[in-house]
C-alpha cells in the first residue's frame, strides 16, 4: 500500500537500478517523487548497499523508519552475475575506464577457468579497486585515482561463498558469486584475471540477491512511479 502513513512509518522498495544511474540518483529521484505525491516537506529515504553506476539490479530503499533498518540489510550476503572479459585489464577493473595494458590467453582452457574459481571460494583478502568511493585521509579514492596520485590501500577480509561459471564464450566469461558485505566484483574480475597469468575486468554486473530479497521482485523505477500515481489517483 502506498499511503503517506506507510511511507512514514516505514517501506521496504526493491528497485532494479537501471545503467548508468548511481545509486544516489535513485534515491533522490524516489524521494522527490514521494514528496510531490504527498505534498511532503521531508521524508527519510536511504538504500542499503551501493551499486556501482556500471551496474544493474537491486538496490533495496528504505524509507522512513524502515531506514533504521539499513546496516542490518546491508550486512546480508549479497548474489551477483555479470561477465569477466580476460586477456585485458582497466584502471577501474571495469569499462568505466579504457583498457591500459593486455596479455596472452593463449594458455587459458575452459578446465583452467573453472578450476581458478576454486582459490577464491571461502574466507580471502581482497584488495578494494582504487576508483571505489571508500575514503582515505578524508578524501574518495577515486579522486585520488582520477588525480593520478598514488595511494596506499589496505586489503579487506571478505567471503565468498559460491562463485560459478555459467557460460564461456572466448575471452568472455559468465558467472554468479555469492559473498559477504564489502566484496568488490570489479576486484574479483582483475584478481581472477592475474591468476589466470593473464588480465581481466569486468564488462557487466548485475546484483540479483541481497539476504532473502531477490530482483525477480524489483520493479523499475518507472514501475514505481505509475504505481505511486495510480495509489493516489
Amino acid at each position: 500500500m502506498n499511503s503517506l502513513e506507510a511511507f512514514q512509518a516505514g517501506k521496504v522498495l526493491l528497485i532494479d537500478k537501471p545503467l548508468n544511474w548511481t545509486s544516489f540518483q535513485v534515491v533522490n529521484k524516489l524521494r522527490w517523487e514521494i514528496k510531490q505525491a504527498f505534498k511532503l516537506k521531508k521524508i527519510k529515504v536511504g538504500h542499503a548497499g551501493t551499486l556501482d553506476p556500471l551496474a544493474t539490479g537491486l538496490l533495496v530503499i528504505c524509507t522512513g523508519k524502515m531506514t533504521k533498518q539499513i546496516d542490518s540489510f546491508q550486512a546480508q550476503i549479497k548474489e551477483y552475475t555479470g561477465t569477466i572479459v580476460l586477456g585485458s585489464t582497466t584502471p577501474s577493473y571495469d569499462l568505466e575506464t579504457e583498457i591500459n595494458e593486455t596479455f596472452p590467453t593463449e594458455h587459458i582452457t575452459e578446465d583452467l577457468i573453472r578450476e581458478t574459481t576454486k582459490q577464491f571460494i571461502g574466507d580471502i583478502e581482497q584488495y578494494p579497486p582504487v576508483f571505489s568511493a571508500l575514503k582515505k585521509d578524508g578524501k574518495r579514492l577515486y579522486e585520488f585515482a582520477r588525480a593520478g596520485e598514488d595511494v596506499e590501500i589496505k586489503p579487506r577480509n571478505i567471503n565468498i561463498a559460491e562463485f560459478e561459471i555459467t557460460n564461456i564464450n572466448g575471452l568472455e566469461v559468465d558467472f554468479r558469486v555469492v559473498c559477504s558485505k564489502g566484496t568488490y566484483i570489479r576486484s574479483l574480475a582483475h584478481d581472477f584475471g592475474k591468476a589466470l597469468n593473464s588480465g581481466g575486468h569486468l564488462s557487466a554486473l548485475r546484483r540479483t540477491k541481497i539476504g532473502d530479497f531477490d530482483i525477480k521482485e524489483g520493479v523499475s523505477i518507472e514501475d514505481f512511479i505509475s504505481s505511486l500515481n495510480n495509489q493516489i489517483e
